[in-house]
Order: structure tokens, then sequence, then C-alpha cells
């Protein structure tokens, strides 16, 4: 059920969506949907409605576009997925008030982040 006024779906640039799929799947366990060659979306097995469209850009907090940060119960383990699937840890654990965090990029060059209490 969709709610008025509350985020709804998001998308994020991806320069190659086969490599984004196989990223995102190993290590989130997401699902995709493709519509048509340049566009992918994920469901709700991410926390919210998304998808990745095809192309060149990349989001990254240091040139303005929000960062997208997961929860994880154990951040360890979600760094060794990040790390095995091919994601590059763009900033290491660090703590912050109410937790720990690390930063890190997709295939595409895109930064996400992980925290966890």
């Amino acid at each position: 059920m969709n709610r008025s006024a509350k985020i709804n779906y998001l998308e994020i640039p991806a320069s190659d969506l086969s490599a984004t799929k196989a990223f995102f799947k190993t290590v989130f366990a997401w699902e995709f949907t493709d519509y048509g060659p340049e566009y992918t979306a994920f469901d709700k097995a991410a926390g919210l409605d998304g998808g990745f469209y095809l192309s060149k850009e990349q989001a990254k907090a240091a040139t303005g576009s929000v960062l997208v940060v997961f929860y994880s119960d154990d951040l360890a383990d979600t760094q060794a997925k990040v790390e095995a699937a091919g994601g590059e840890i763009s900033q290491a654990v660090f703590e912050f008030p109410g937790g720990r965090r690390f930063h890190f990029l997709d295939p595409n060059g895109n930064e996400f982040a992980v925290w966890s209490e």
C-alpha cells in the first residue's frame, strides 16, 4: 500500500546492469525484474522498492548524491560479502554515536554504507 508523503521508490544509476544484479543478489539476496534493456527493478526485499537505470553517472555523497545506508546485524559478515562480490571498501569501519559503519562502492562506482549497532 502506498502512503502519501512517504519515500516510495529509489532510482540509482548503473553502467552495467548485469553486474549490478549479480552484486546485489549475492550480497543482499535481492531479486530483480527487468523492464527492457536499460532498467531493472528491485522489490521490498531491499526494504523499499526501487531500481537501477542504465547510466554512466555515479551516485557518491562527495558529489552531492544522497547516501543509501543499509542496516546489518553482522557488519563483518556483510563487509566480507561486499568484498567477495567485487565491491570496494571506500571507508573502513568507523564508530559513530549509536553504532559502527563502513562505506563501499558497487561495481558501478556508486557509494553505499552499511551500519550496525
